[in-house]
C-alpha cells in the first residue's frame, strides 16, 4: 500500500555537477541546500547579504552583486540604532558597533559574490514570503528591519506582476553575463505563522504563481517543489523540528535525496560518494592523536584527497590538506 502522496520531480531537466559555478540566496532553506552541496565541494557561493525571505529583497541582492557598486559611507542602506551599525540588506550577522566595522564586511563579501557572479551558470533562489516591509521614510523594501520600532515600517503582500518584473529584470542582467545561465526557483517549505495561518497560504500562493509565470516567460527558469515534499509527502509533525515549522533534519536529508535524483548524474554521485567518504575520515577523532596508527591514517587522507583532485581539478581540498599535513609535522 502507498501511504504517502508522491510528489512527481523534474528529473532530467537541469543538470548540476562539481564544474557548476552557482549562487544561491534566500531563505535559512537556500542555507540547508546549500550546506549539502558545499560539504560536497561543489562551487557555490551562498547568502552573501545573508538570508533573505521577501522576492523583492532578493532580487535587490542579487542586483547589486551583479554590479559590484560598493557601499559607501553615505549609502542610503547603512544605518545606526542602539550603538550598532546595520544594512537593511544584510542579515544582522553583518552587524558591527562601528560603521567602518560594518562596511568593511559587507564590502568584502560583496566583492567575493561579484567575482562568483561573473562565472555563474546557475542561480538558485529559494522564496520565503511575498509579505515584504517597507520603509514609512523613503518606501523602500527592506530585507532586515533589526528591530526597529515597528511604526517606522509599512507591511504589504506583494502583487504577482511586480515580482515577476522585478525577478525578470534580474534573469535578464544575468544572461547579459552569460547567456547560458540558468535559475532554479524553491519555495521554501517553511510557515510563516506570524502571518498568520490564512496569510501565510496567501503568501505561498503568491510566490508560486510567480515562479509560474516566470517558467512561462524564460526557459532558462526551472522550478524544485521542496514546498510541496514537505507539505505532500512529509504532511506530519514528525518531520518537523521542535519549533513544528522547520523541517527536521530527517526531512531536509530526504528533500536532498529528492535534489539528487532531479539533477546529479551517476558520475557526480559517484563522486559525491568519494567526497562524503574523505569528510567521514576527517571527521574521525582517534583515542591518541599521536599514534603512528593515526598519522597513518591521515596520511591516506592527504593521498585520497591529492588523488581525487588530480582527477577532479574543480574540487577544493587545499583547506584540508594543509591541515592534515599540520598535524603530520607535530
Amino acid at each position: 500500500m502507498q501511504f504517502t502522496t508522491k510528489t512527481e520531480l523534474p528529473i532530467g531537466e537541469l543538470h548540476i555537477t562539481h564544474e557548476s559555478n552557482m549562487i544561491l540566496i534566500g531563505s535559512c532553506f537556500a542555507g540547508n541546500i546549500g550546506s549539502k552541496l558545499s560539504e560536497r565541494k561543489f562551487r557555490i557561493d551562498a547568502n552573501p547579504f545573508g538570508v533573505q525571505y521577501n522576492p523583492m529583497s532578493i532580487a535587490s541582492v542579487l542586483k547589486r552583486i551583479a554590479s559590484g557598486e560598493p557601499f559607501g559611507e553615505c549609502s542610503e542602506e547603512i544605518f545606526e540604532h542602539n550603538g550598532q551599525w546595520h544594512s537593511i540588506m544584510h542579515h544582522s550577522d553583518f552587524s558591527d558597533s562601528s560603521k567602518g566595522g560594518l562596511l568593511g564586511k559587507i564590502n568584502s563579501r560583496l566583492r567575493q559574490a561579484h567575482n562568483a557572479a561573473k562565472g555563474c551558470d546557475l542561480v538558485i533562489v529559494t522564496l520565503g514570503t511575498a509579505y515584504a516591509y517597507s520603509r514609512k521614510s523613503d518606501g523602500r523594501i527592506v530585507g532586515n528591519c533589526h528591530k526597529l520600532p515597528a511604526r517606522e515600517f509599512d507591511r504589504r503582500l506583494l502583487g504577482i506582476d511586480e515580482i515577476v518584473a522585478e525577478l525578470g529584470n534580474v534573469i535578464e542582467i544575468y544572461r547579459r553575463v552569460n547567456g547560458n545561465v540558468k535559475f532554479l526557483f524553491t519555495i521554501s517549505p517553511i510557515r510563516h505563522l506570524r502571518d498568520g495561518a490564512h496569510d501565510n497560504q496567501k503568501s505561498k500562493s503568491t510566490l508560486l504563481l510567480a515562479v509560474d509565470e516566470l517558467m512561462t516567460r524564460y526557459s532558462c527558469c526551472h522550478y524544485f517543489p521542496a514546498y510541496e515534499i514537505v507539505l505532500d509527502e512529509l504532511r506530519d509533525y514528525r518531520f518537523y523540528a521542535d519549533d513544528m515549522l522547520h523541517p527536521s533534519a530527517v526531512a531536509v536529508k530526504y528533500i536532498w535525496e529528492c535534489f539528487d535524483k532531479c539533477y546529479f548524474s551517476d558520475a557526480t554521485r559517484e563522486l559525491n560518494s568519494n567526497v562524503e567518504e574523505i569528510t567521514r575520515g576527517l571527521e574521525h577523532r582517534p583515542f591518541d592523536a599521536e599514534s603512528d596508527g593515526y598519522r597513518r591514517f591521515i596520511g591516506s587522507l592527504v593521498d585520497k584527497m591529492n588523488n581525487l583532485t588530480k582527477r577532479h581539478p574543480g574540487l577544493d581540498f587545499g583547506k584540508e590538506i594543509r591541515e592534515c599535513n599540520t598535524l603530520l609535522k607535530r
